[in-house]
């Protein structure tokens, strides 16, 4: 008999429509660095974060992006915690992300987006 499959890891909630993302633009705050920005934005509610990623054009071709993109992914569902109920973010990369990303890999990612969230005031 073989055991059950594990469980699927919990879905992050998501900021998916362009007006969510607008909102965030137009009423929030950002702290940025040399490859990433995070913008957030406090909500009226305790509800689970939301996050949104956005990659531009810049960063490189489509399948660049959806590298950066995928990796940007992955901090946040490694470490749910890193983000604070009752908040909407925008994590974005920056134009050059791609070759630091590749040479130092994931953690230097996660320091990354860790050392921006850390700058948000409570």
């Amino acid at each position: 008999m073989t055991p059950p499959p594990p469980a699927a890891p919990a879905k992050r909630a998501r900021l998916t429509r362009a007006a969510e993302f607008d909102a965030v633009q137009r009423l929030g705050r950002a702290v940025g660095g040399r490859y990433v920005t995070v913008r957030y934005r406090r909500r009226d509610d305790d509800a689970p974060a939301r996050v949104g990623f956005a990659v531009p054009r810049q960063v490189g071709g489509a399948v660049e992006r959806n590298a950066v993109k995928r990796r940007l992914h992955e901090v946040v569902d490694q470490d749910p915690a890193l983000l604070r109920p009752g908040f909407d973010y925008v994590v974005i990369a920056r134009g050059g992300i791609a070759e630091p990303l590749e040479g130092h890999g994931l953690d230097w990612l996660r320091a990354q987006v860790v050392e921006l969230l850390d700058r948000i005031p409570a």
